[in-house]
């Protein structure tokens, strides 16, 4: 009785063990990390990278799960003919969330530019908190980003909900010169290239294309986003201003 008593408690410890998770915004790897890395129902294990420190934190994020992997598409990496026209292309929205408020939710960043004619103008969606278009606009109505896993992900839930994102969705259509990708918020993960950050600057690559500067973009007619694949300050298409932007973490956004 005490030996069979004896591995009726092992049993249950062991158990009790191998279901150990983290709970939500609790830290889940890093450098010298030891505890559990697994996080709860929803939740995903996020490298945090600070500025300018290299990575080396992990926080259970909500709604950052990983998702089923995609079926596999087939990258148009071989430039296409411009469009005739270079005026801003239409990108029709719909509403999507409530969004986090103005006050920054942990484990997000802000994300703006620091050179004129935007300076300090912040990344947001249009209409705001919707699928449509990826726009530089008024810090009151400034979005809330985050990198997870080679996504730029928007978070469009007001606080407390369940979490809501968008996602950065990069058009494989070439505009502008031949050297600009068309950025813009679905509901569903983009499937050409990978967001990251390089220091505090938003980058995005993809296997096939070299760029001269990876954080190079454009904000053209309507304060449209593009990612500018050519050179920086370089044959800027009419239209269009060549941008850096890059997050900014202080509990309010400010112009």
């Amino acid at each position: 009785m005490h030996h069979t008593a004896l591995a009726t408690a092992v049993v249950g410890l062991l158990a009790g063990l191998a279901s150990a998770t983290n709970g939500d915004w609790q830290q889940c790897g890093g450098i010298n990390w030891t505890g559990d890395t697994t996080c709860g129902s929803g939740a995903g294990c996020v490298k945090i990278n600070p500025n300018p420190s290299p990575i080396d934190y992990s926080q259970c994020q909500p709604g950052a799960a990983p998702a089923p992997a995609p079926t596999p598409t087939t990258l148009k990496t071989s430039a296409v003919p411009a469009p005739t026209s270079t005026s801003t292309p239409s990108t029709p929205g719909s509403p999507a969330g409530t969004g986090p408020g103005t006050e920054l939710q942990s484990g997000y960043y802000w994300i703006r530019a620091v050179e004129a004619p935007n300076f300090h103008k912040y990344l947001q969606s249009n209409p705001l908190y919707g699928t449509g278009s990826a726009v530089l606009g008024d810090y009151t109505t400034a979005g809330q980003f985050q990198v997870v896993d080679g996504q730029l992900v928007q978070l469009v839930s007001a606080p407390g909900a369940a979490v809501k994102l968008l996602y950065g969705t990069v058009s494989q259509e070439r505009s502008f010169n031949n050297q600009a990708l068309l950025l813009s918020w679905s509901e569903t993960k983009n499937t050409y290239g990978t967001f990251g950050w390089q220091g505090d600057g938003l980058t995005w690559s993809v296997a096939g294309i070299t760029r001269p500067n990876s954080i190079a973009w454009y904000v053209c007619t309507g304060q449209q986003v593009y990612i500018n694949l050519g050179n920086y300050m370089y044959q800027t298409p009419t239209g269009c201003v060549d941008e850096t932007i890059h997050y900014y973490n202080d509990k309010h956004a400010n112009n």
